[in-house]
């Protein structure tokens, strides 16, 4: 057994999967907490298990516990037992458009989960780091209120002092978050709180677009996977207001995974970062379909809604300056041209059926 030890949480999706890979590369031993409940919000195309059975052919110190993070007590159990030196908490229920149908499991998942996780930890393994995947989402609205600029393609910062994008600072109080946003800032400020007040080393990881080729993309959460499968099935993608200029920045998982690792290395207590692509990595909806099209050569089918999802942004851009110098080392290194390609390169090779309708 190896000195180290991991607990994943929601392995079977993008970036828990992502942690488990580079963990595993680490010669840890990661066990994956996962029950594929992605399936029972999004139905078979939110499935999950191809990239668990991925994981456990691939990876050599690679547990999987089937483990749904609402059950108290079997948190609390398992915890016990393995005795993590790290945990990485990326399990929840990730879209704003489900939460406001199915409140009660949207916040019994993200904030309830959380807190099972956090009390298990401080009960169990107090010593060990715990890490966070929380959202821009707890800022609610709020980033709306910046002056903007209508560029031909996209909305833009109309302030110079913006133009690197959204830091820490910005008040999660008095906007609207969606019912997702709520629960996820529940979570997050519960984490903080874990941290400043036990002692506990915590961090909440507040991601933008997080992507990747391993991501399941649905039509209520995962932008660049869900555009390109629709680019490849033919199938229409559905716009939701502002002109479709709407921006966001895309982080790989790789360097989330990343980010994970130099903050177990040099961890705080109640620490919070935004985590995202960064100006470099932004992009709108409609670049998106110029730049897949580009790569595919296929056509993108899409019809324009004239109404925009509660609470979503307009423009969101990381600012990455807080991260970079509290974990000096870590950067973006994983181009929005290069996730692209891995995104495109994972569709057209993936055991699914893609055909329009599927």
């Amino acid at each position: 057994m190896s000195d180290q030890r991991i607990l994943v949480t929601g392995s079977n999706g993008l970036i828990g999967s992502e942690v488990v890979s580079h963990f595993d590369a680490l010669g840890w031993d990661v066990i994956g907490v996962d029950n594929n409940m992605r399936r029972d919000f999004f139905g078979l195309e939110g499935d999950t298990r191809w990239n668990q059975r991925r994981l456990l052919a691939s990876c050599r110190r690679f547990q999987h516990v089937e483990l749904d993070i609402r059950n108290r007590d079997e948190v609390l159990q398992r915890m016990e037992d393995v005795k993590p030196n790290l945990i990485v908490h990326t399990a929840a229920q990730p879209s704003h458009d489900l939460a406001a149908q199915r409140s009660f499991d949207d916040f019994d998942v993200n904030a309830g989960g959380t807190l099972n996780l956090l009390e298990a930890t401080r009960r169990h393994c107090p010593e060990a780091v715990f890490v966070h995947m929380s959202t821009n989402k707890v800022y609610g609205d709020r980033p709306n209120t910046l002056r903007l600029v209508e560029l031909e393609s996209r909305w833009d910062y109309a302030d110079a002092a913006d133009y690197d994008g959204i830091g820490e600072h910005m008040s999660i109080d008095q906007s609207k978050h969606s019912v997702f946003g709520a629960s996820k800032a529940a979570a997050d400020i519960m984490v903080q709180e874990y941290g400043r007040y036990f002692g506990i080393r915590t961090c909440s990881l507040r991601g933008g677009c997080l992507t990747g080729p391993a991501h399941s993309g649905v039509e209520l959460h995962g932008f660049l996977s869900y555009l390109v499968k629709c680019n490849l099935s033919q199938r229409e993608y559905a716009v939701f207001g502002y002109k479709g200029k709407q921006v966001r920045d895309n982080i790989h998982a790789h360097d989330v995974a990343c980010c994970i690792e130099a903050f177990f290395r040099a961890p705080s207590c109640g620490a919070v970062f935004n985590l995202g692509g960064g100006r470099g990595n932004s992009i709108s909806i409609l670049e998106a379909f110029a730049r897949v099209e580009a790569l595919t050569g296929v056509r993108m089918k899409w019809k324009y809604v004239n109404q925009n999802r509660e609470g979503d942004h307009i423009c969101y851009i990381s600012n990455l300056s807080r991260l970079r110098k509290s974990l000096p080392g870590w950067d973006i290194t994983r181009s929005l041209d290069r996730i692209l390609i891995e995104i495109v390169d994972a569709w057209k090779t993936r055991i699914v059926d893609i055909r329009p309708g599927s």
